[in-house]
C-alpha cells in the first residue's frame, strides 16, 4: 500500500513536501528518486513522483490525479483532558476513525495539573493527528482546537441545520442509546447529503451538573452506549465506530467513490 503525505498545496505539476514529514521521508525511510506517493493538500489527492530528497523538503512531480470520496458524515470530538497517554491513544485512533475536528476540553473534573501542561502538548498533538491521518490515509489532518473550558465548548456547538447531531455521552439512568439517535439520522439523510455530528466525552470522574445544564441548553442529547462503564479512551472509539456504521462512506470494489463526475486528471 502507498503511503500518503500532506502538503501545503499544488503547483502546475509540482509538489515539495517540507518539515517533519520530509525529514520522516528521506531520512527514516530512505527515500530515493523515482518512488511513487500520493500527496494531499486536504482537497484533492496526487499520486506523484519523487524528483529530488533533501534535508528539509522533498520535491514530487505530479502524475495522476486520484479519485476521493465524500464522506456523508463530518464528525466533531470534544473530548475531556484526561492523562496524556490515554488522551493521545484516543486521538490518534479517533483520526483513524473519521473525525474531522478535535477541540480538548477543561471539564470541571479534568485534573488541574494536565490542563497547566495542555498548551505545551498542543504541537505532540499536531504531530499525532498528522502521523495518524498519513497511515489511515485520510483526505485531511483533524483541526486541533485550543482546549476549551466544557460548558463554553458546548454553548459554542449549536446545531445548525436539519442534518446536525449533538451527543453528550452520560451514565445517568435517562440517557437514550446511541443507536436510537444514530439510526433515525441516518435513515433521512439524502444521497449527496452531509450530516454533521458532535459527540462530547467526558472524563474519568464524569459530568458536573453545570456541564450537563449547559449541553442541555446547547442542544446535546444524552447518549448511553451500553450498560458498563467505559474508560474515556475506549468510549472515544466505541462511539466514533457507531457513527461510522450509521453514517459512514465505504469502498466499493477496492476503489473509493468519487466527488465528481470529472475524469481523474492524468499527467504525462
Amino acid at each position: 500500500m502507498r503511503r500518503r503525505f500532506f502538503v501545503e498545496g499544488f503547483e502546475d505539476d509540482t509538489a515539495i513536501l517540507r518539515g517533519e514529514s520530509a525529514h520522516h521521508l528521506g531520512r527514516v525511510l530512505r527515500a530515493e528518486a523515482g518512488q511513487i506517493y500520493e500527496l494531499s493538500d486536504g482537497a484533492t489527492v496526487w499520486l506523484a513522483r519523487t524528483e529530488s530528497v533533501g534535508r528539509e523538503e522533498v520535491e514530487f512531480s505530479l502524475l495522476e490525479r486520484l479519485p476521493v470520496h465524500a464522506a456523508p458524515v463530518k464528525v466533531t470530538l470534544l473530548l475531556a483532558v484526561v492523562k496524556f497517554d490515554r488522551f493521545e491513544w484516543a486521538i490518534e485512533k479517533s483520526t483513524e476513525l473519521g473525525v474531522d475536528e478535535v477541540v480538548p476540553l477543561a471539564a470541571d473534573r479534568s485534573e488541574k495539573g494536565l490542563l497547566a501542561a495542555v498548551a505545551k502538548r498542543a504541537q505532540r498533538w499536531e504531530r499525532i493527528l498528522t502521523e495518524s491521518a498519513q497511515q489511515a490515509r485520510c483526505l485531511r489532518v483533524p483541526d486541533l482546537r485550543e482546549c476549551a473550558k466544557s460548558s463554553d465548548a458546548l454553548r459554542r456547538t449549536r446545531a445548525q441545520g436539519r442534518h446536525q447531531i449533538q451527543l453528550l455521552l452520560s451514565e445517568r439512568s435517562g440517557a437514550i442509546p446511541m443507536r436510537e439517535l444514530l439510526e433515525p439520522a441516518a435513515a433521512c439523510l439524502s444521497a449527496g447529503d452531509t450530516a454533521t455530528v458532535a459527540i462530547a466525552i467526558g472524563p474519568e470522574g464524569g459530568w458536573t451538573d453545570a456541564e450537563f445544564s449547559a449541553a442541555q441548553s446547547a442542544g446535546f442529547a444524552e447518549a448511553a452506549l451500553g450498560i458498563n462503564v467505559l474508560r474515556t479512551e475506549t468510549a472515544v472509539c466505541a462511539a466514533l465506530a457507531a457513527v461510522q456504521y450509521a453514517f459512514g462512506a465505504f469502498r466499493t470494489d477496492g476503489e473509493p467513490t468519487q466527488t465528481t463526475t470529472e475524469e481523474p486528471e492524468r499527467k504525462p
